[in-house]
Parts: structure tokens; C-alpha cells; sequence
């Protein structure tokens, strides 16, 4: 049995939502995340960003007269449970409109449901290229790709010192991890930079001993890890174990809160390809929106690393609630429609959709901000 949790705000007194009737209904968001399993800490992450987004939008009056509800299923950090996760939603819950679901490989599965059900689903994390070429117009992705990410990186490889010459892949099996490599490497490449050696791991591995002793024979001078908060963690601090002196950095914007209360050992720098970097919140694009964010979260004791991720469920609901205020109705084609016509500022800065895909299935893709920062003795620096 999948576990399902429903967040209401309706402590407020507000006029707009008190009215009796149908009118006062709520309007339903389904959200699927891992919140158990592999990836649950970036799930939780995420789903608690969706948490604050859906006080804040209460309290500010919900959506054409109505509070919102949210609608969480746990995906278990599974492809199958995500499929499942999203037909509760759909058929038993009759939500309009999906956020989800973290992982590309999660993503995937669950694509074929948004054609047949058609509704449509806001991608908040995952960045496999085929999500947003592959032909579904139920799609609309706030994250950025691996291509995005690993492009905006190769445009400051001159922040670097000594600068990368060669690079390494510690990848998670799957399509995350294996895309992130694929565009990291051809992203370098245009820059001159040679690869290396490439590992890889199962999403649940906690011992890499074997891939990072591998590592250590490479000649390169940079590891590239994509996988979870979880596993980068392990990763890190197996290398400094292993005593893999190459500089280390993780992709996919998840950052490794652990290390900032338990660092790694003096003289060990780790770096962090972030799409929101809350130390520095006031850099934001919207800075406005980043203070409301960070302060509500931190109001409510959560670990600070994780609005590197927990930004993604607040931003997706800002994107939701804008697109059922634009369709007039909550219902799904007519907010399908309006998500093409959604332009708003969010914590990462512009949310708006172009096309990618074939014509007359395009899905649509937001263009969001990447930055590096350096973590080094638990402190935080921008690169």
C-alpha cells in the first residue's frame, strides 16, 4: 500500500476561502517523490519545498477563490512504485496536475501515464534529455538538463586552479547518472579536456571501495559524481578513506548537508554544481522570493543544505498554481494549455517554457541558473 499524506492549510481566516459551497472546495496537486528507499533524503527535500510553497499560497489566498491541497504519494525510490503512485493520484485522488518524480528513471516510467491519463506533470529535479525530447506534450520541466548544467560548467572551467585536464566519472547506474556522464564528457571535450576512467554504482550501493580504487589508478585530476545527497555523501567520504587525492565534484544539484556539521578532513575542498545556493540567497534572481523561502524553512528546523533541493517544490508549486490561475479551471487539459503561457519569477530565477521535441508533441523546458560552490572545513564559498 502506498502511503499518502494531504497538506491543507486552513487555520486562516481568509474571506476568499471561507465562502461555504463548492466554491470552497480545495484544488488538488499531486506530487509523487521518493520519500523512502534510495533518494529518500532528496525526495523529502523536495516534497518539503512543495510544503512551504503550499503556507505560503494559503495564506495568500490559494487559487481563483479556493485554498490549495497537496497530494503526496511516496515513490518508494522505485520505477514501478512511481507508475503506481501516479495512477492513485489520477484515478483514485482525480488531481488535474502532477509534480514529480525526482529521478529521470522515475520520470520515465511514469511518462507513458501522463499520454494515456493526459494530464500533465511538472518535472521539478529529473535531467535526462529524453524527457524533454522524446515527443510528450504532458511535460514541463522547471530543471534544468545534464547537457544545461554540464555546458554552464565547461563556461567557468576558468575558476579553477590548478585547472582540470583530465576528468573521471563516478556515475549511479542509471539515467541520471549515465547521462550526466555522456554530456559532462562531451561538454569537456569541446573545452580539450580528456576522460578518463568511468565507474559506475547501483543506486542502493553503500561500499565503493572497489570503484574508487579504480579511480586511483586513472591519471585524471577531476571525479565528476552523480548520484543522491546519500550516496554523494558516501562517496566523498570513502574517497578521503581511500585517500583519492583528485579534486571532486558532484552534479545534479544535490548538496551533502552532512559534511557541513561533520566535514571532511582539513585541507579537503569538495565542489557542488548548484541551480540555488542558499548561503547566498541574496544573490538569487529574485532575492525577495529567496528570503520568504529560506526563512520559512528555516522557521521550521529542517537541515539548511537541503533547499539546494527543497527550492524544486516550491518553485514547481508557484509554476502549478500560476498555470490553474491562467486556465481559470482546474482541470487538466486546460491547464496543459496554460503552462505554455506561464511567466513568473521563482527562487531560481525565470520560470517560462520553450519547446523541445517533435513538432506538434513538443514538451516544454525552462532555462534555469547553475552555480558552483566550493565546500571546504563544513564552510561554504561561491566559486
Amino acid at each position: 500500500m502506498l502511503q499518502r499524506r494531504t497538506f491543507l492549510l486552513s487555520g486562516l481566516a481568509l474571506p476568499a476561502l471561507s465562502r461555504p459551497g463548492a466554491a470552497a472546495d480545495p484544488i488538488k496537486i499531486g506530487m509523487t517523490q521518493p520519500l523512502t528507499g534510495a533518494v529518500a533524503a532528496s525526495g523529502t527535500y523536495v516534497a518539503n519545498g512543495a510544503r512551504i510553497a503550499l503556507d505560503v499560497l494559503n495564506r495568500e489566498g490559494g487559487v481563483l477563490g479556493r485554498p490549495i491541497q497537496l497530494v503526496l504519494e511516496d515513490n518508494k525510490s522505485n520505477p514501478r512504485e512511481a507508475v503506481a503512485s501516479v495512477e492513485k493520484l489520477v484515478l483514485s485522488d482525480k488531481v488535474p496536475v502532477l509534480i514529480g518524480a525526482w529521478s529521470s528513471t522515475f520520470t520515465l516510467a511514469i511518462m507513458p501515464k501522463l499520454l494515456e491519463y493526459k494530464v500533465p506533470m511538472v518535472v521539478e529535479t529529473s535531467s535526462a534529455a529524453r524527457i524533454t525530447t522524446s515527443g510528450n506534450p504532458y511535460v514541463f520541466r522547471i530543471a534544468p538538463t545534464s547537457e544545461m548544467e554540464a555546458l554552464a560548467f565547461a563556461e567557468q572551467l576558468g575558476k579553477f586552479n590548478p585547472p582540470i585536464r583530465k576528468i573521471d566519472f563516478l556515475s549511479v547506474n542509471n539515467d541520471f547518472g549515465r547521462g550526466a556522464a555522456e554530456k559532462f564528457a562531451a561538454a569537456l571535450a569541446a573545452k580539450g579536456i580528456a576522460t578518463g576512467r568511468t565507474e559506475t554504482m547501483t543506486p542502493e550501493a553503500t561500499d565503493l571501495a572497489a570503484q574508487l580504487t579504480a579511480l586511483k589508478q586513472s591519471d585524471a585530476d577531476t571525479v565528476f559524481i552523480t548520484s543522491g545527497v546519500e550516496q554523494t555523501t558516501l562517496a566523498l567520504r570513502q574517497a578521503v578513506e581511500q585517500r583519492l587525492n583528485k579534486r571532486m565534484v558532484t552534479t545534479g544539484g544535490a548538496f551533502p548537508d552532512q559534511l557541513v556539521a561533520n566535514p571532511l578532513p582539513a585541507g579537503r575542498s569538495s565542489y557542488h554544481i548548484l541551480f540555488f545556493a542558499p548561503w547566498f540567497s541574496e544573490r538569487a534572481p529574485y532575492a525577495p522570493i529567496a528570503r520568504t523561502f529560506t526563512e520559512e524553512w528555516t522557521k521550521r528546523g529542517w537541515d539548511f543544505g537541503g533547499m539546494t533541493e527543497g527550492y524544486r517544490g516550491y518553485d514547481a508549486m508557484l509554476t502549478v498554481k500560476e498555470a490553474i490561475r491562467l486556465a481559470g479551471k482546474p482541470e487538466a487539459e486546460a491547464i496543459r494549455q496554460a503552462l505554455w503561457q506561464v511567466k513568473i519569477p521563482g527562487i531560481n530565477g525565470d520560470i517560462a517554457f520553450v519547446k523541445e521535441g517533435p513538432a506538434g508533441q513538443e514538451s516544454g523546458q525552462n532555462r534555469p541558473n547553475v552555480t558552483i560552490v566550493q565546500l571546504s572545513e563544513g564552510k561554504t564559498s561561491l566559486l
